[in-house]
Parts: C-alpha cells; structure tokens; sequence
C-alpha cells in the first residue's frame, strides 16, 4: 500500500466528483488518518465521536449522511455496527494511479495481510491516549503561561477530559482556550467572594448590646 499514490488518485478522483462537499473530504481524511494509524488493514473498527473529531464534522446527521454517501459512491464500505459497544467496520478501497489510464471505479485489492481486531483496537486506543497527551501538555503550557498553579491546569483537563470536552456534557467546545479563560475568571470570582464573606462569628452573644435602648418607644 503506497499512500502517497493512492492520495494523490483520489485526490484526482475527488476533482472529478461534483457530487462531493467539504464535509465528504474531511471525513474521508478523517478515516483515512485511522486507517493509516491501523497499518492499512483490509478493514478496521471507527468509534463515530473519534472519526466526527478527526473530520472536524460537528453533526451526527451530517456524518451519517456523507459516511453513506460515500459508500454508495464506491469510495468505501461502510458496515454499521448498530451496537454502542461494538464499533462499525469501514473498508476503504485502494486507489492507484497510473499512466494509461485514471482512476474512475475504484475496486478493493486482495492479499493484504490482515491485521487482527485486538491489534487494531490497540492501536487506535494508544492514538486516542497520545491525542490525549498532547492536549495535556496543550492545557499545562497554557496555564503556565497564564501563571496559572499547575494545579488548576490539571483540574481544567481532568474535568473537560472526563466530559468528553463539551460544555453541559451536550455542546462541543470550539476553543478551549477561551474556556480556560473563562475557568480562571470563574476561580477568582469564588475567590473574591470566599474573602468578602465574613461568616457570623460563634459563640457571639447577638443580643448584648452597649447603647441604652428606651423600651418605652413605640416600634
């Protein structure tokens, strides 16, 4: 498998295609970047939230649409799980350019060695934590730059990590940097409240008084 070949031939095919957008392309990448992680098997398992990451595709009707698309159109084949804990299976087919003739139907190609579902599932889980190494790192230099405790950057990534970083768990984040701002602006606002806040103090006799009061006055 020579990916530089075969991107450049369906590159060439994507020019020709007036039936895609920008969101088929990205998505292909997207599974392209997966499938080149993989070693290039015949086929390999995609988890939808890492893919729709990957190509940068926000809406699970945008991608299950272009995903079906480009199945019918013959640029892959799609095998929906329909199981949240078995992932679908995407088989891309090879394109191959060539000096007699350009690549208009792509067919797939047998012999490649097959790659067992238990090394493939590894591979993508030791990507998906070296992604989340490097957003770590990202968030750390981030709050260092601020001048921000190390503490903080840590409690910022551990939460946003833990919620899939999504705001109310529902919408995703776009910069992850202004909502660290806004993390930090949040911290110093319970902050200054926890210092403008005199709790009563114990033990305190309330009702003593040193002004002689005249109870004879009305209310």
């Amino acid at each position: 498998m020579n990916y530089i070949k075969h991107l450049n031939a369906v590159f060439l095919q994507f020019s020709k295609d007036n039936r895609l957008n920008p969101s088929h392309i990205s998505l292909y990448i997207g599974l392209f970047q997966i499938w080149n992680y993989s070693r290039f098997p015949e086929e390999f398992y995609i988890n939808r939230e890492q893919v729709m990451e990957f190509s940068k595709i926000g809406s699970k009707s945008t991608y299950h649409r272009c995903i079906r698309e480009l199945d019918s159109w013959k640029y892959l084949m799609y095998k929906p799980s329909h199981n949240p804990f078995k992932g679908s299976r995407v088989l891309l087919f090879q394109f191959e350019t060539s000096d007699e003739q350009g690549v208009d139907f792509p067919i797939p190609k047998s012999g490649q060695a097959l790659v067992s579902v238990t090394n493939i599932n590894k591979q993508i889980i030791n990507f998906y934590k070296l992604g989340q190494a490097e957003k770590k790192k990202e968030v750390l230099s981030f709050f260092k730059k601020e001048n921000w405790p190390q503490i903080e950057a840590e409690k910022f990534f551990n939460h946003y990590q833990g919620i899939g970083w999504k705001i109310g768990g529902k919408i995703k984040i776009v910069d992850w940097q202004a909502t660290a701002q806004n993390w930090m602006l949040k911290f110093k606002e319970i902050q200054t409240e926890k210092n403008t806040f005199l709790p009563p103090v114990q033990n305190k006799d309330n009702l003593h008084t040193t002004r002689n009061k005249n109870y004879n006055e009305p209310l």
